[in-house]
This record gives structure tokens, sequence and C-alpha cells, in this order.
């Protein structure tokens, strides 16, 4: 028997993947850490299945130990003798809470099989919710940008946890930096919102996102447009093209 991690995308219900769905529907139990992805959970399966936990909302590494420790044993004897599900918002792989799950499993319940189902993240949902494209051959690196920092090096950046907007957006400015805010991003719960304007984004939001690019980039995009007068960029006709096929 299994215990999945399951992504269940950035928060909207019918973002979650086809095996995802499949695999919470099947389980016998599908453990959630928080109200939000117990909401899309509920979404697939009926609210019997679902097993909260309890996780502290603190820094304090030993608490925290305790808490995963506790979840652990909770989760252990229902994925040897059944298939269970612990879900999480975005991708179980990336910057999720399942890590820490996963690693507690490994340390006191080493015989528990682990299978990871992928989800849609925001990390790569960002461009369609701000009309960006990442064009072949660019680079993007992921950081992020919890209580006003702001990262800087890149050419484009995308930055989670942005939680003090006005702060990071200063930094960034003065590092010759144009920036797009997303908030809430492809979620049911709460006001999505994409602005440039920092000001708008005053309140903390945990899922507030930025796509940064250095101004005055140049971009260089691969392109298959044909010239005004029917020819194409290299010179030939689009007879000739014809006549080669």
């Amino acid at each position: 028997m299994t215990l999945y991690g399951v992504g269940l995308g950035p928060g909207e219900a019918d973002l979650v993947t086809v095996r995802g769905k499949r695999v919470l529907e099947n389980a016998d139990v599908v453990y959630s850490p928080g109200r939000l992805s117990r909401s899309v959970a509920l979404e697939h399966v009926s609210e019997e299945t679902i097993g909260d936990l309890d996780f502290p909302m603190t820094k304090d590494e030993a608490k925290l130990r305790t808490a995963w420790k506790a979840a652990a044993a909770e989760i252990a004897p229902n994925a040897r003798e059944g298939d269970a599900a612990f879900v999480t918002l975005g991708d179980p792989n990336v910057y999720s809470t399942f890590g820490h799950l996963r690693r507690t499993l490994e340390a006191f319940h080493p015989d528990v099989d682990l299978e990871i189902v992928p989800g849609v993240s925001a990390v790569t949902a960002f461009a369609t919710a701000l009309g960006v494209e990442i064009e072949a051959g660019a680079g993007l690196s992921l950081r992020e940008a919890a209580n006003g920092a702001a990262p800087t090096g890149p050419d484009r950046m995308i930055l989670f946890k942005v939680t003090d907007a006005p702060a990071t957006h200063e930094g960034l400015v003065d590092a010759g930096y144009d920036v797009t805010y997303g908030r809430r991003l492809f979620m049911e719960q709460g006001e999505t919102l994409v602005t440039a304007d920092p000001s708008a984004l005053a309140d903390r939001d945990y899922y507030t996102l930025a796509y940064a690019e250095k101004r005055d980039l140049e971009i260089d995009s691969a392109t298959a447009a044909f010239a005004r007068d029917g020819g194409s960029v290299d010179g030939s006709s689009a007879s000739d093209d014809h006549e080669r096929t």
C-alpha cells in the first residue's frame, strides 16, 4: 500500500491533474495540512475521507519536529494498510510542506511506500496569469522574497512569498528591474490581483508572487513570420516554399 503526495495545483479545483483526481478518489484517507488545500480536496472527495493534521504556525524547530513526527505516526499505519494521500497546493516537491513529511517518514517509518503525483505550480502558471512569455532559450530564476527581500542577479526572476511588496519593489527597481505582481493566481479563495503597483499589495499575503525582468532587456524571439510582400524572411516567396514541398 502507498502514501501519495498529491499536488493540487495553485488552488482552483479544476487544475488538479487527472492522475491526482484519480488518486484522491481511490484513497482510503486524504490528509490535509491546511484550510486551503482542504477546500480544494473537498471538491474531489467526501468530507468523511479527510484527515486533518495540526501544524503550528511557528518557526520553533523543536515544535515543528514534534508536529511532523506526530503527523507521520498518524499517517504511517493507514499507508501500510491501504492507500493514503497527503495533499498540498502546487507541487509536492517544489517549496512544499510535503518535504517535511517525506523526510520524517523516511527517518521513522522507512517501510512506508511513497509516490509523488506532480501538480501545476504557480511557479509555471504565473506566466499565463500575468500574460508573460518566457521564450525558448531565456533564463529564469526562482527566488524567495519574504519580508521585503529583493534578490537580484538574473535577467528574469520569479519571486514567491512576496509578503512586503513595497519594500521588495524598491530594491528591485533600484537594481534595474521592471516588476509585475500577482496575488492568489488561479485560486478560488480570495481575490486575484495582477498589478505593477506595489502599494495595491501593502497588506501582507503569503500567496503573492512577482515577475521581475531587467529594464531594457533585449529579447530576440524566434519567429516564423513572413514579410508583407508575401516573401519569407529569408527572401524566398511563398510559391518557392510550395514548390519545395
